[in-house]
């Protein structure tokens, strides 16, 4: 899932860096939304200090500097896999931090309820969903979610049984079984991030 976190991340770049180019976030507009060495700050909820909440969080943070270099990130761990409140008082902390993107390795709608609550209430932030198509619940201020497709390993586990065969438990496919993806883009996300997703795609493909 590290790879569709990468083209998540590369989802929020275009964002970031459309919200920049278009003058809407500058350091005298938001002050608090940039570091002091004027890098563009951006959350993370993460659920555990866990190798693959870490793994996750870093494929993110890298896909967005694929496109803005000059991103710090801040990661605010819940210590639970489940916790719509806390990932919902982490989000919010984030957001009053300045973070204009925050994503999550946690399993709620906790974080991008915070996001849409603030974004409607004038504030500028975007969200990066996991699992879910975050959109029901963030309308505007949800951009995706990266996520598993799971009939891939159930095809895969259900065949080899079918045939009287073992299959294999350690098991970890991306894009190259089409067995991670993205949901739908939100209609926030920047013009020409489709393009880019597909490109990215293809680059990991290759």
């Amino acid at each position: 899932v590290y790879q569709s976190r990468y083209v998540s991340g590369v989802v929020a770049g275009m964002k970031v860096k459309d919200l920049v180019e278009s003058g809407t976030l500058t350091p005298e507009t938001q002050p608090d939304s940039f570091t002091a060495d004027g890098k563009v700050k951006i959350g993370y909820v993460g659920a555990y200090n866990y190798a693959e909440v870490v793994s996750g969080y870093t494929a993110f943070f890298l896909g967005v500097q694929s496109i803005v270099p000059d991103v710090a990130m801040q990661v605010q761990y819940t210590n639970s896999w489940f916790n719509i409140t806390a990932e919902n008082e982490a989000a919010k902390a984030l957001i009053a931090d300045g973070c204009i993107i925050v994503s999550q390795h946690a399993d709620s709608t906790g974080a991008p309820a915070a996001c849409q609550e603030a974004l409607d209430a004038g504030t500028t932030v975007y969200c990066v969903g996991y699992n879910v198509d975050m959109l029901a619940v963030a309308p505007t201020a949800a951009l995706t979610s990266p996520t598993n497709v799971w009939e891939v390993f159930y095809e895969y586990a259900f065949r080899a049984v079918m045939n009287g065969e073992s299959f294999d438990q350690n098991w970890c496919q991306g894009y190259e079984a089409d067995a991670v993806t993205l949901t739908p883009l939100g209609e926030s996300c920047a013009p020409g991030t489709q393009e880019k997703v597909d490109e990215t795609i293809a680059a990991i493909k290759d």
